[in-house]
């Protein structure tokens, strides 16, 4: 691929001047075009067969307003040629999830979907929940829609063929069955409690279920429960009765299974009311694995085919297709998308709408979905413009806040401070925004909520102010939600408040609402007290919804902040001495931790018995003995 240079022009040029410009050096092949504004902030994503035609199209005087409105901010632009069309697709799904531009369709909530991996680098294989690159030797299953349903699949696999969940250092360390063995969760390997071959045959069997041979498995199980009630073994009976009944508790939560489908996503698209909504259903091995609703960010002027169109195109940028996709709406370039997808898996990819049969029921039943959670979500944020508008009411607020900023700080005893922030906007809580802040303040006293505040609001502010430049009353983007917020909250009174006002006016923000929220008398909710500058204190009317709103929104950054805190406490805990001795990597600290069970008894180790630890060798030995002698630790 080759990159063009932006075109030289001055700055002062703006629009179809700065297209026009451009369009005659331009190449007559496939590419990505970006349209950039004069900050240097691209406003939108663009890919072509042709992008000399394509641009072209932009010099026209009639444009849909939206289209007008993009031409009219472009200062600049810049371009990526492409071997093929398809890379074009590719290549313009990545840069709109990675810029994500203002007048692009956008993808929200854009995680990674979890799946269920049995392990295949150990003796006694492990079940366990993995999210993110596979990295790891095993087999792997999903992708699943949520990380709740993964894990009571794996609750009740657990129960079904009692294979281990613990991690590879707790198997390593077990003297005795744990308590997942008591309650007939786990057969115990790490004991002996049964045999590697029988072991080897129930990871087998799980396998074989997750891989869509569930009735094979069942029919197994029933033949082997029967052959024990028949010789009278009547344990082994209630044994194979108790495994069965977890795999029908497994089925029974996974809703419609498909007779004719072994792999597939379907996509459904519904709007209402400006907004979009997307349910996804996950299809594998012939199983329904769930189904999760996606809110885009859309033009309200897009059909639900165009939305529908530019989202698979991000949704698969970092995830595996399946061999086929159904959709309920057909999509401009269907076919070249199959092809790109294709392309990218290795695998042929078909994009398909159905007409009749069991697809197009499975179809309509994620429309009927999409249709009630647009519904929901609907109903949630009329509900929350009126308290955005309540909120702004009962504070002197010009208008409604779009975003609102709610600070908090955790500690014990002023150990390993964090503060936390969590943003609130038209559509509840945004949490792929909030942040948390380890205090670094090496002078802080311990335990100063005021130091941990300021500290905290200074961060913020000044990377703020430097990333986007001054507030100049700016607002929210189109979505509703921009970088500076409209109204901050802090946790506390007077205090809390004027540490606050005093960060913002060293930083020359002088102009950005604040609220200081001050517990009631023995904290109790309901009596909270309201601090705002010019103001005397109040508090509003014990079932005002304003206050419940209020409420919720102290408590989320309260919950968040102690999570954050809870975290940085555990990773001290858990911190194991032998991560800091250079020339130890993982595999010998396990070699070493297996040998003597703890970083303790390593410590107290000779060099003899160090020596003697499979993979350790005399220098290294010696470094390990120096370490905790020498160094005087």
């Amino acid at each position: 691929m080759n990159e063009a240079p932006p075109p030289a022009s001055a700055p002062t040029v703006r629009g179809v001047d700065v297209i026009a410009d451009v369009v005659s050096r331009l190449p007559g092949g496939p590419g990505v075009y970006r349209m950039i504004d004069g900050k240097g902030t691209v406003l939108y994503v663009g890919k072509a067969r042709n992008l000399k035609k394509r641009v072209q199209n932009y010099t026209r005087v009639s444009q849909e307003a939206r289209i007008a409105r993009m031409i009219q901010s472009t200062a600049a632009m810049e371009f990526v040629s492409t071997r093929t069309e398809t890379e074009a697709l590719l290549l313009e799904a990545n840069l709109i999830k990675r810029l994500r531009p203002r007048f692009n369709v956008l993808l929200r909530d854009d995680k990674s979907f979890p799946y269920i991996l049995i392990t295949g680098d150990h003796e006694a294989p492990q079940i366990a929940k993995h999210r993110g690159a596979r990295t790891r030797k095993g087999d792997y299953f999903g992708p699943f829609a949520s990380a709740g349903a993964v894990g009571r699949t794996i609750n009740a696999l657990e129960r079904a063929f009692l294979l281990r969940s613990c991690s590879d250092a707790v198997y390593a360390t077990r003297t005795r069955p744990c308590l997942l063995h008591q309650i007939k969760r786990c057969s115990a390997p790490c004991t002996g409690e049964i045999a590697a071959a029988d072991y080897a045959r129930l990871v087998d069997e799980a396998k074989a279920f997750l891989s869509g041979r569930s009735q094979a498995v069942r029919a197994k199980m029933q033949a082997a429960m029967t052959a024990a009630a028949e010789r009278l073994d009547y344990e082994a009976a209630a044994r194979y009765r108790d495994r069965l009944a977890a795999l029908s508790h497994v089925q029974a939560h996974q809703g419609i299974n498909p007779r004719t489908i072994e792999e597939a996503d379907l996509f459904a698209c519904h709007q209402e009311g400006g907004q979009t909504c997307i349910e996804v259903f996950f299809f594998r091995t012939g199983q329904n694995w769930g189904n999760r609703a996606y809110f885009p960010r859309a033009d309200k002027a897009l059909d639900a085919a165009a939305v529908l169109g530019a989202f698979l195109a991000q949704f698969y940028d970092d995830k595996p297709p399946p061999r086929l996709i159904l959709l309920s709406h057909a999509i401009a370039e269907q076919a070249l998308l199959g092809e790109a997808l294709s392309q990218k898996s290795g695998r042929h990819v078909a994009v398909v709408v159905p007409r009749r049969g069991e697809k197009k029921e499975l179809v309509d039943h994620a429309l009927a979905n999409a249709r009630e959670a647009l519904g929901r979500a609907l109903a949630v944020s009329a509900s929350q413009q009126t308290l955005l508008a309540g909120l702004a009411e009962r504070f002197g607020l010009a208008e409604p806040p779009r975003r609102i900023e709610v600070y908090d700080n955790s500690h014990i005893m002023g150990s390993n401070p964090v503060g936390a922030m969590i943003v609130s906007g038209a559509q509840g809580f945004v949490k792929a925004q909030y942040r948390k802040f380890n205090i670094r303040s090496e002078n802080l006293t311990p335990g100063d909520d005021y130091a941990m505040m300021r500290e905290v609001l200074g961060r913020r502010f000044a990377r703020l102010m430097r990333e986007t430049g001054p507030r100049d009353g700016a607002r929210g983007s189109e979505d509703g939600i921009g970088p500076w917020p409209d109204l901050v909250l802090v946790d506390g009174g007077r205090g809390q408040l004027t540490v606050a006002a005093e960060t913002l006016a060293d930083l020359g923000i002088s102009d950005l609402p604040l609220i200081g929220v001050a517990k009631g008398p023995d904290r109790d909710a309901g009596r909270e007290t309201f601090y705002v500058a010019g103001r005397e204190p109040f508090m509003l009317p014990p079932r005002d919804p304003v206050l419940y709103f209020v409420q919720r929104l102290r408590d989320e950054a309260h919950r968040f902040a102690i999570g954050s805190h809870r975290a940085r406490r555990r990773a001290d805990i858990v911190r194991n001495p032998l991560d800091e001795i250079a020339g130890i990597g993982p595999a010998r600290k396990r070699a070493l931790l297996r040998h003597f069970g703890t970083a303790k008894a390593v410590s107290r180790a000779d060099v003899e018995d160090l020596r003697a630890v499979p993979g350790i060798s005399d220098e290294t030995a010696r470094a390990v003995y120096g370490f905790f002698h020498d160094s005087g630790n």
